[in-house]
């Protein structure tokens, strides 16, 4: 009886520490679900995007596109290079450094592709596309942090407040330390075309001399016409002007 006794008072006291451990972790993954509020997450993800625009002066990079027909991510219909030039003053302008494949597909990507970078980036457009509460409705999603490009992240559902071909709704991640964009993963929230569903995208996003910088961009769009298509587009060698100290 009494070794029957001191069993039940060790597993009494055993079940008391394992309700306090689950207590405690239970505890600790609230407070890590917890411990990043919505609002001032967007606050912070507001100031880092108005801060790149506010602290680079210009920049150039090497962009390279490749048009892809089908499943078929090997072989490009088509490929071109670009220098691109930003100016803060003016927005971009493009260098063609090489370019391969049938003058229509040309045309009708990267042709529509160079035009509609240059719209939205002119003075009095390009605020109207930022990564914003301005443009988006933000929700931070519950988990806490997660792993991405090597990086810690916060993710948040992205809503556009209104219908455009430059505006996704989806989910964008930010980095948990600066707020930076690390990636954003959607549907346009309008298509391009009548004869084509809205197409899916994604741009992956490095930090470069400070500020958020894509690396790496891909839509893919299917039409009754066209069918499947997919447009990647890498980005490298940027050198950048950061703005004069004021």
């Amino acid at each position: 009886m009494i070794a029957l006794l001191m069993s039940l008072k060790q597993l009494s006291a055993a079940l008391r520490t394992a309700t306090a451990f689950i207590v405690v972790c239970v505890a600790i993954g609230s407070l890590t679900a917890q411990q990043f509020d919505e609002s001032p997450v967007i606050q912070h993800i507001d100031a880092a995007v108005k801060a790149r625009f506010d602290g680079i002066e210009s920049f150039t990079v090497i962009e390279r596109y490749a048009v892809f027909r089908g499943n078929n991510q090997t072989d490009p219909v088509a490929e071109m290079t670009v220098k691109t030039l930003y100016r803060r003053d003016s927005g971009k302008s493009y260098t063609i450094l090489s370019e391969s494949g049938p003058e229509i597909v040309k045309k009708i990507a990267f042709g529509q592709l160079l035009d509609n970078e240059k719209r939205i980036n002119q003075p009095g457009n390009r605020e109207a596309s930022w990564f914003t509460s301005a443009n988006y409705e933000m929700k931070l999603k519950p988990g806490g942090t997660e792993q991405l490009n090597g990086r810690n992240c916060l993710a948040l559902a992205i809503t556009p407040r209104r219908k455009a071909t430059n505006l996704i709704d989806g989910t964008i991640w930010v980095d948990a330390r600066d707020y930076s964009i690390v990636q954003i993963q959607g549907v346009s929230s309008r298509s391009p075309s009548l004869f084509s569903a809205p197409p899916q995208m994604m741009r992956k996003y490095a930090n470069v001399s400070g500020f958020a910088e894509a690396t790496h961009a891909q839509a893919v769009s299917n039409s009754f016409l066209f069918g499947k298509t997919i447009v990647t587009i890498d980005y490298s060698n940027y050198q950048i002007r950061l703005r004069a100290a004021r």
